[in-house]
């Protein structure tokens, strides 16, 4: 049985894996197609009857969809895995007296049809990312999340989506230097839809890479860069009175700026960032502010956005500059002179 375009048993070695587990043993008559772990390398036997162990070992019994935090806390505890209704999942260690312990939102055995169900909409539902405003949450993903699901059981790969996404973004930057505002808008609209299909298919088909990610969030940066660019051409050849030019010249350079602000944020380890800096890291990927450029379009007064855009930016990267830095800073003595 697959679950978003993965048969259950697959998708448990990966997880399995991931949570650190080896060596990875298969108890079963003939060794089955795991597409997924073949792609990936990952080592598995295949025996008939579960291997003596004189150790304690994690032993799964049956079809269950599940987290790779979920397998973690298991084995740090030594535990046993119950679902959120208090049923015990069949997932536990051996070798000791497990404890029991209870599952994330995702945890769910396979039994029957409906079960596979309940399991691949949990699954589905879980793929939000941190990143997500307002927009993605209630607009975008929901209408992206159809072409997932179909996405997912072709040999379409999250990379592929990607580069369509960004593709369809930099066409939108097109529609605004000529001045077709509402036209842009609703294009780079199509293209926010689509960036939440690549990320939902690389966790729907466990395919998350370190080029997949730097490849999304470059790629939000080049349509940023395109589109504030084309506006302020766009806007300058409609009102030549206004800065626009200008203004779009502005806010393009304050994406470029903001870019290596965040691959430099990037680079540091993750306990060293502040909560508060990792929300601004989750913003450079945000496409909340389409919005706000398709109601400007529609009652015309697209200088506005400009404005925004070419003094926001700024303050954006500056910002994050300086959370970056404040760690760094020598503390000031207090003893007297």
């Amino acid at each position: 049985m697959q679950i978003a375009g993965l048969t259950i048993l697959d998708r448990l070695v990966v997880t399995a894996h991931r949570a650190g587990i080896a060596p990875i043993f298969l108890v079963c008559e003939t060794a089955p197609t795991l597409m997924r772990a073949k792609a990936l390398g990952l080592r598995t036997t295949v025996v008939r009857e579960i291997p003596t162990h004189d150790g304690v070992a994690l032993l799964i019994t049956g079809s269950v969809i599940l987290e790779v935090s979920d397998l973690e806390r298991v084995i740090e505890a030594r535990g046993q895995l119950m679902a959120r209704d208090g049923l015990p999942l069949p997932v536990k260690m051996i070798g000791c007296d497990p404890q029991p312990i209870s599952a994330f939102a995702v945890a769910t055995e396979v039994r029957d049809e409906a079960s596979a169900c309940e399991a691949e909409g949990k699954l589905w539902a879980s793929f939000n990312s941190t990143a997500d405003g307002l927009l993605d949450r209630f607009v975008n993903r929901p209408l992206g999340r159809p072409l997932s699901k179909l996405l997912v059981r072709t040999g379409v790969s999250p990379n592929q989506v990607s580069i369509i996404s960004i593709l369809i973004g930099v066409a939108s930057a097109w529609f605004f230097a000529r001045g077709d505002f509402v036209l842009g808008a609703l294009v780079l609209q199509l293209s926010a839809i689509i960036d939440c299909v690549d990320g939902e298919l690389a966790r729907a088909l466990l395919k998350q890479s370190r080029l997949g990610k730097w490849l999304d969030l470059g790629g939000d940066q080049v349509v940023h860069f395109s589109v504030f660019a084309a506006l302020g051409l766009g806007v300058a050849r409609m009102d030549p009175a206004t800065p626009a030019f200008a203004l779009g010249v502005s806010a393009a350079i304050g994406v470029l700026l903001s870019f290596a602000v965040v691959v430099r944020a990037l680079r540091q380890p993750s306990a060293q960032r502040s909560p508060f800096l990792n929300r601004l890291l989750d913003a450079t990927a945000n496409r909340d502010f389409s919005v706000l450029l398709l109601i400007l379009a529609l009652i015309d007064r697209m200088e506005l956005f400009l404005w925004l855009a070419g003094i926001g930016v700024h303050v954006f990267w500056v910002a994050l500059l300086v959370l970056q830095l404040r760690p760094a800073m020598p503390a000031v003595s207090r003893e007297p002179a």
